[in-house]
């Protein structure tokens, strides 16, 4: 129940992008599913603001359209950037990521002293030991995140020229 009141509120709460009909489909174990096929027990949801799916042509049609016009990558009149310019942009880009890169191993070395190899010291409040348990485990998933966030942050590094 949780998670469908969950989807419902998220689908609500989002703007309608969908290019096409979305269907909810219920299966006999009750469990709610969202799609763009029609299957059977599904129904189609009026979302407001989504935009309709043009009509698909049969194959007899869709062999005499001619073929789509190919556009450019972008307009002749789109502003560029000198290599001066985008040097300079590439240089605070880089400042900028290696700043957050030295944040989050600061980061990363707290977690990880607090976390004291997997028993950080006890906090007045958790005389029950499934508290501390559950401060650990968000400890180990914090430190988790901030391993994640470096080597994304290392990535991006190496991708900038």
């Amino acid at each position: 129940m949780k998670h469908s009141l969950l989807a419902a509120l998220l689908i609500a709460s989002l703007p309608a992008w969908a290019d096409g009909p979305i269907y909810l489909c219920i299966d006999s174990a009750g469990r709610k599913e969202l799609t763009d096929m029609s299957k059977p027990g599904c129904k189609l949801l009026d979302l407001p603001g989504a935009i309709p799916a043009p009509k698909r042509a049969d194959t007899k049609t869709a062999a005499k359209l001619p073929p789509p016009a190919q556009t450019a990558a972008s307009p002749a009149d789109f502003p560029r950037v000198d290599n001066l310019m985008q040097k300079a942009r590439d240089t605070d880009r880089r400042q900028i990521l290696d700043d957050e890169l030295r944040s989050e191993e600061k980061k990363l070395a707290e977690l990880k002293k607090a976390f004291n190899n997997g028993e950080p010291e006890r906090q007045g409040d958790e005389k029950n030991y499934a508290k501390y348990q559950a401060r650990v485990a968000e400890m180990r998933d914090n430190i988790s995140r901030s391993e994640k966030n470096i080597e994304a942050l290392k990535r991006e590094i190496a991708n900038v020229k």
